[in-house]
């Protein structure tokens, strides 16, 4: 009986698991965490650290759960004395890095940068529009406040914390 076929084999197949397995080792930095889905449905979150996933059934999704920034967008607002003011924002805010945060980020808001940008210049034209030009650039602290308390009112299901939200700008307009 001829066994030469046999190391052969045994080799392939060792290369084949070796290639598997490192198709699957994924990292997660400690300024992200991780949701694991198998065939698109969640199963387990990943904490900072080595993970195996199982290739091409498995998917790992990397959230940061560091301070971002992003910018709410110059938009012209009418103010309560009807001049048309330029206004722009910004927003820092984080993903809560436990898992049930982390989850409803993913799950239960869709774009958090896209619905924080709208819900913040929604606000701002609210807030803005029953001030003057003038006790508007005076209030800037008021704006910025009330502004952090209604994103933080509005996103709590977000799996989200809203550090600060800060006027950049307010230019009059150009004839003023």
């Amino acid at each position: 009986m001829d066994h030469s076929g046999t190391p052969v084999l045994t080799v392939m197949l060792i290369i084949i698991i070796c290639f598997i397995f490192l198709l699957g080792i994924r990292i997660v930095r400690p300024t992200h965490r991780g949701i694991i889905e198998r065939l698109g449905k969640y199963r387990k979150f990943a904490e900072p650290g080595f993970h195996w996933i199982i290739p091409v059934i498995d998917r790992l999704f990397q959230i940061n759960t560091t301070e971002l920034m992003i910018d709410a967008e110059p938009q012209e607002i009418i103010t309560n004395d009807n001049l048309n003011a330029m206004v722009d924002a910004q927003i820092y805010y984080r993903v809560k890095a436990d898992e049930e945060s982390v989850k409803n980020s993913q799950y239960h808001v869709n774009n958090v940068n896209y619905q924080i940008v709208n819900l913040a210049r929604t606000t701002l034209r609210n807030i803005i529009g029953t001030l003057t030009l003038k006790s508007a650039n005076s209030e800037r602290g008021k704006i910025n406040e009330e502004l952090h308390k209604v994103l933080i009112k509005e996103t709590v299901s977000w799996g989200i914390d809203i550090v600060r939200a800060e006027l950049k700008q307010i230019d009059p307009p150009k004839d003023v």
